[in-house]
């Protein structure tokens, strides 16, 4: 027999006055003075909102409505003295699992909307005026891609970098783009100043203008040399470690599946304990860490 599936929201969407709407939470000065608000504002008044907020009709007064999501659009749509907002009514009250698991916009994601936007007709003007940015950053954004290597912009495409990384990456041959994109990912580190970096250590050779000195800011030709070479240790000692990383996991789990079964015996453990007791202790503190580790795993 099938069991019905319940829809969590009402089949239409509805225009609900502002003085309905309850806010489960206030939207502090502070918040009110951020980039996200300002952004949220700057889009509302050029293109509306896009996104419906979302309410749960209130359980002991008619006509009034409980703000489940959307708390810096009804706040953004309060102060530009809008009297009506169309909302997408919840068939449940719980406000925990809207947009608590939303992956924000990648650098990459929003330079292909606004290529697409302006493919499409958009003025650089009016995604200005909705992304609350100048003209130049819309232009920066558009053109941040040149001289990156497709397996760069694959590698990269879903993380959450500062946008300023690019410029540092446009610098570098493509062999070395993808060296510092997946230097990056393993140190799950995607800040200019890493970037900036990851530049210093790059060997002259490794540079798309390799005929003209390295410059980076604050840092002098032998503090670049010295991070050279310390790079290239590094990444030595990462392959190595990556080479070897099977093989001593497997070790590891041979070594702490057969120590448990040690430790199971009640005669070897009583052994242990009186001549051996820092031992004992050891060694089911390594039998616990792997019992762990493969619990977390699993």
């Amino acid at each position: 027999m099938s069991t019905r599936v319940v829809p969590a929201f009402e089949s239409h969407t509805v225009q609900l006055s502002m003085a309905a709407i309850l806010p489960l939470k206030a939207v502090s000065p502070a918040i009110r003075t951020s980039s996200k608000y300002r952004q949220i504002a700057a889009s509302i008044a050029a293109v509306g909102v896009i996104e419906p907020i979302v309410v749960a009709r209130s359980k002991t007064e008619m006509d009034r409505f409980m703000l489940l999501d959307g708390h810096l659009r009804h706040a953004a749509l309060a102060e530009a003295g809008v009297a009506t907002v169309t909302c997408l009514v919840a068939t449940d009250d719980e406000a925990f699992t809207y947009n608590k698991r939303i992956n924000r916009l990648a650098p990459i994601q929003e330079h292909l909307m606004i290529v697409r936007a302006l493919e499409r007709g958009v003025s650089e003007e009016r995604l200005a005026k909705a992304l609350n940015l100048d003209v130049r950053g819309i232009q920066r954004r558009r053109t941040m891609l040149i001289g990156i290597c497709p397996e760069v912009v694959d590698l990269l495409k879903e993380r959450v970098a500062n946008a300023t990384i690019f410029g540092a990456l446009r610098k570098m041959k493509p062999g070395r783009q993808i060296e510092a994109a997946e230097l990056m990912i393993t140190a799950a580190n995607f800040s200019a100043s890493y970037a900036r970096a990851l530049l210093a250590a790059t060997k002259q050779s490794q540079l798309v203008n390799s005929d003209q000195p390295k410059k980076v800011g604050g840092l002098t030709p032998e503090q670049m040399a010295r991070m050279e070479r310390e790079m290239d240790a590094l990444q030595e000692d990462v392959k190595s470690v990556e080479s070897r990383y099977g093989d001593d996991v497997l070790n590891l789990v041979i070594a702490s599946g057969y120590l448990a079964k040690l430790l199971a015996n009640p005669r070897i453990c009583r052994y242990l304990q009186k001549r051996h007791a820092e031992f004992l202790t050891e060694l089911q503190t390594v039998v616990a860490a792997s019992s762990l580790d493969q619990g977390t795993t699993a």
